[in-house]
């Protein structure tokens, strides 16, 4: 009999969390109400909510830096991430990950090695045709989207890509944030 009753408690315990994580979620993260759904839900949830936190991160680190003449590429040092490839939720595969980034008042591009793909993000201003621009970037350089995703608040973007290198491709991770970065300074440059 106590094996049930620990079950039932189990299930109690269950229950009144996924109450909680209901509670705290969004109506349209949540499309039925069984716990697998709950729980997509909420993972959907903090994905957004992470990428929020980055732009404004990135908000906060733009407003501080003072105007340069250009961007300036920094080398990231090597850390260990636990990253799945196809959800960015974190797995039991630990591997190095490589990156760079440039950032400028305009924007802040970081770029790291994942696996066999690159994970790019991007995070400036809104200005209209600056995604075709960054894709026009990749495309040239024997890159292939593979997935983007696009978050919003007030005036700020953040650019989250997927790409896959391709065979032809010459560019070194610094290379290729410089590249992303030039294409806002041109834009930057044509809108004054």
């Amino acid at each position: 009999m106590s094996h049930i009753a620990v079950e039932r408690n189990r299930r109690r315990q269950m229950n009144e969390h996924l109450k909680v994580l209901r509670s705290l979620t969004p109506s349209f993260y949540i499309k039925r109400g069984d716990q697998a759904s709950i729980i997509g839900g909420v993972i959907e949830f903090i994905k957004e909510l992470h990428q929020v936190h980055q732009a404004l991160e990135s908000q906060k680190r733009r407003k501080s830096l003072s105007p340069s003449p250009g961007p300036s590429p920094k080398t990231l040092q090597p850390s260990i991430h636990q990253l799945d490839n196809y959800s960015g939720i974190g797995s039991d595969n630990s591997f190095k990950e490589l990156g760079a980034s440039c950032n400028s008042s305009v924007a802040d591009v970081e770029v790291k090695i994942s696996g066999s793909n690159v994970i790019m993000k991007v995070i400036s201003h809104r200005i209209l045709g600056q995604v075709a621009k960054i894709i026009s970037v990749l495309e040239s350089h024997s890159f292939e989207v593979l997935h983007l995703n696009i978050s919003s608040m007030e005036d700020t973007v953040l650019y989250h890509f997927v790409v896959k290198i391709g065979l032809e491709c010459q560019l070194s991770l610094e290379e290729l944030a410089m590249k992303v970065q030039q294409s806002f300074t041109s834009e930057a440059i044509t809108a004054l």
